[in-house]
């Protein structure tokens, strides 16, 4: 086999890859996003559909029915980190809302949801999750990511750098530079499983009907 066939194989082998990978990646947050759906449209049908820059996926005047409140719904796969957007964003909230989870597990070549939780969130317990970190820790962080004078392989070494020393390493939120070879450069944040479980209250094991208000979460729509 001559070395530029060995070559344009090897090329075929990694495009196939990076679509298989893209096709997992989709369908994972397809299924976060299905999720939310489902919770916006069965409980806040006056909500509209929002964007990424909104501070609410729901605000709190679509909420008639439960708390008059802002809910915030999110999903992610069982046991892992569950994704909640901005940090800065996040960080700023200072009123009472809602956070909506659902967790899916993979079963075979379904999805399947194994348990929700509801959480009424109140503005101190939220801030004691950033605690020590403080917005002008997030602010550096957040220019150092966006910083389009330092490579992507740069910004992400040094945005490393600073999230393994305190005051981000002791606190209960996790912050997630998003940094690609592209554009993006977001700093997000996310709560593990076990944080969760330990400082929201939330039970470990999955439901044996995962609801919502009392309503089954469908398996499939």
């Amino acid at each position: 086999m001559s070395m530029r066939w060995l070559g344009v194989c090897l090329l075929a082998w990694c495009l196939q890859w990076a679509a298989a990978s893209d096709r997992s990646v989709g369908a994972r947050q397809g299924h976060g996003f299905a999720f939310e759906d489902w919770v916006a449209h069965t409980f806040f049908p006056t909500a509209r559909q929002g964007g990424y820059t909104d501070k609410w996926d729901i605000p709190a005047h679509a909420n008639l029915e439960h708390g008059g409140i802002a809910v915030n719904p999110k999903a992610t796969q069982f046991r892992q980190p569950v994704g909640l957007g901005d940090a800065l964003r996040q960080y700023d909230i200072a009123e009472p809302f809602l956070l909506v989870l659902g967790y899916w597990e993979k079963r075979g070549d379904t999805r399947t949801w194994v348990k929700a939780y509801v959480r009424r969130i109140e503005p101190e317990e939220w801030r004691a999750l950033w605690h020590p970190i403080q917005r002008e820790d997030l602010a550096r962080l957040d220019a150092v990511i966006k910083d389009r004078r330092l490579s992507p392989e740069d910004a992400r070494q040094k945005a490393q750098e600073i999230k393994a020393r305190p005051p981000f390493t002791e606190a209960v939120m996790t912050v997630n530079p998003k940094i690609d070879s592209k554009t993006q450069r977001r700093l997000q944040c996310s709560l593990s499983y076990a944080k969760v479980v330990s400082h929201l209250g939330m039970t470990p094991e999955p439901d044996t009907i995962p609801q919502v208000f009392g309503i089954p979460v469908p398996q499939s729509w």
